[in-house]
């Protein structure tokens, strides 16, 4: 197996760690993967008014420091532009959004040792700005 297969599937079990999280917490998945011409968003979930735009992170290895401590600026960048796409681009969205990031940390076998769900991680009131 080559490090760009490894990396898919550790974001794969990542992302489905995170979907269960969030759906225990009362959240609704509305889409996975959403692409767009800027990148793409891992969850879009809904929990009462509120749209949430979903990051998730996952490491199996602190060597180079946390989860969330790998976004970095471009990508923020690029999370807030795909999420004001989305918004633009579909009907009958809640008109509160925010962006959150879901931090998981698996040990050599993928099980889950961290799972951290961050609200309003990347602020979007001046996406340009950060």
């Amino acid at each position: 197996m080559n490090r760009a297969t490894d990396r898919q599937k550790l974001g794969q079990l990542g992302e489905k760690a995170a979907r269960e999280l969030l759906r225990k917490r009362g959240y609704r998945i509305r889409e996975t993967g959403f692409r767009c011409r800027h990148g793409e968003i891992d969850i879009i979930a809904q929990r009462q008014d509120c749209l949430v735009f979903v990051e998730v992170r996952t490491k199996c290895s602190p060597a180079f420091g946390t989860p969330e401590e790998s976004l970095t600026q471009a990508k923020k960048r690029r999370i807030v532009a795909s999420a004001l796409t989305y918004t633009t681009a579909h009907q009958d969205l809640p008109s509160l959004w925010r962006i959150d990031v879901v931090a998981i940390e698996l040990d050599d076998r993928g099980k889950t040792t961290r799972i951290e769900h961050i609200e309003n991680a990347i602020e979007q009131d001046h996406p340009f700005t950060f």
